[in-house]
């Protein structure tokens, strides 16, 4: 069985939608842990996650590299989750100036996922190597093959992509214990 992602985008654009389903089920678990970094709670994300799907299925036309799905399904769940974002903030602002009292639902950078919301503050290349390798559980060869980049590259780029983490977790933690001791 065919297994990369230029064969199912070319199958649902010939006439077969239900191939759209092996494209969900290779990014599901990638794309919301990336949404996780932006929003505040996983219900927000596992919305998004639905959402930036159904926008995918619908643009698929659109799409003009098939090799570039993954960076242009992140792009879409960028756009949602900022969207949503805004969509809360109106929405809080409004019951604000009707009530004059605080909401009770927070929002904006993700408390629940501190390492997703980490990750998140990584640029794009390191992002999208930390979530196929560990939230997609592909292996560097895989990332190389599906993202057309020499093995090289991949290695290289999740080097430095650790490397980042370790320096933002780092600063995260500095920050927690300045709090504590204020």
């Amino acid at each position: 069985m065919p297994e990369n992602d230029k064969y199912y985008i070319k199958r649902c654009l010939d006439g077969h939608p239900d191939d759209f389903r092996h494209l969900i089920r290779r990014y599901q678990g990638v794309l919301l842990a990336h949404l996780a970094g932006h929003l505040s709670s996983r219900d927000w994300a596992e919305e998004a996650l639905q959402e930036t799907f159904v926008r995918c299925y619908f643009n698929l036309s659109k799409l003009k590299k098939a090799e570039s799905f993954f960076s242009w399904m992140l792009g879409t769940g960028n756009r949602v989750a900022k969207e949503q974002l805004r969509s809360e903030k109106r929405h809080r602002d409004a019951v604000k100036s009707l009530s004059e009292a605080e909401p009770t639902r927070q929002s904006g950078p993700c408390h629940d996922f501190p390492l997703a919301r980490t990750i998140a503050r990584l640029d794009d290349s390191q992002r999208e190597l930390i979530l196929l390798r560990y939230y997609g559980g592909h292996s560097c060869s895989q990332i190389a093959g599906q993202l057309d980049m020499p093995i090289g590259t991949v290695t290289k780029t999740l080097s430095r992509a650790y490397a980042r983490l370790r320096e933002l977790l780092g600063q995260e933690e500095k920050n927690q214990q300045s709090e504590v001791q204020k």
